[in-house]
């Protein structure tokens, strides 16, 4: 029997961490708070005041919920967040929201940082949502998968899980056919993007990858992955490629598709609903399997170009 996991008509929540190149707390926060227009025009990352400003006030605002604290790793950069979305506390370590908020966000995309960041508030028992991805490596995958087998509220999901414009495939591909192809093609590292690549195409396909091959060179990557269906999906993932960062292309026996993504607000918007309707439920918006099954394709993309584009199988990685 599912209980909440926060029973108050009021739920505070925490932002933790800003490492290079993810603005996230800046944007979760507003989603959750609103902004101040003039304040989030300093924000360091042009795009979230452009995708923001798109918005009617009325878009934002998740019920009962809101952001109370935020902590990061610069503590300049939290004053600037907490001036622009609008989040009355500042801390200066993140141990100091313990008994101070409901629920916390660990808002880093370091995938080897986050055992060590999520402890604390696993630890006393706070639920959590980390950003993707959960993690990077087989250790701390452990500790993960060990600290949610002992009931541990942990969640983690990409937005692209959450994106509107690949939902109609994710309700039916029959016009297509039998599926044989995908193509996701995605920017920045593997390490940190890839799940952004694989999330989107996971609900899709379902549960079932078996094997992956990243025959990509120096700081490129291009991932093969194989799914228990017989389909192919392909990320070749390029470092400066934002120019393809929302195409999807879906191949069948009968016809294709090209999808493109525009609306970030959206995803990011559905990604933290689904987490506070967790908090509010105690059910889990997908299972954790799924996730534990990401982290191993990308685990997986990351060993196999480590060992020079060999094949990897999942089942190795158990």
């Amino acid at each position: 029997m599912n209980k909440p996991l926060v029973n108050k008509e009021n739920i505070s929540i925490a932002m933790l961490g800003m490492v290079e190149g993810n603005g996230h707390p800046y944007s979760w926060s507003a989603i959750f708070n609103g902004y101040d227009k003039e304040e989030m025009k300093k924000c360091p990352f042009p795009v979230i005041p452009q995708y923001l400003g798109l918005q009617p006030e009325s878009h934002f605002g998740i019920p009962g919920c809101k952001v109370t604290h935020i902590w990061t790793d610069d503590p300049q950069n939290a004053v600037s967040v907490a001036k622009a979305a609008l989040i009355p506390h500042v801390v200066k370590h993140p141990e100091e929201v313990l008994g101070e908020v409901d629920a916390v966000c660990i808002t880093t995309d370091i995938g080897y940082e986050h055992v060590e960041r999520c402890r604390p508030f696993v630890e006393a028992g706070i639920p959590v949502f980390v950003d993707k991805p959960l993690t990077d490596n087989r250790k701390d995958l452990k500790i993960f998968n060990q600290w949610v087998k002992e009931g541990k509220p942990i969640m983690s999901s990409s937005c692209m899980r959450y994106t509107k414009e690949y939902m109609p495939y994710r309700i039916s591909t029959a016009d297509l056919g039998a599926l044989r192809l995908i193509v996701k093609p995605m920017a920045k590292t593997w390490e940190r993007y890839g799940i952004h690549a694989m999330e989107a195409v996971y609900p899709i396909l379902g549960p079932g990858f078996i094997s992956v091959r990243n025959t990509g060179t120096g700081s490129d990557n291009l991932v093969t992955v194989n799914h228990k269906t017989g389909v192919t999906v392909q990320i070749p993932q390029i470092t400066d490629l934002y120019g393809a960062f929302g195409d999807l292309f879906i191949a069948g026996t009968v016809s294709s598709v090209h999808v493109r993504s525009n609306d970030t607000y959206y995803s990011f918007k559905k990604q933290l609903e689904a987490f506070t309707q967790y908090l509010r439920t105690g059910i889990r918006p997908f299972p954790y399997e799924q996730t534990e099954e990401l982290m191993k394709i990308i685990i997986a993309g990351i060993e196999s170009k480590q060992q020079g584009g060999i094949e990897i199988s999942l089942d190795q990685l158990i």
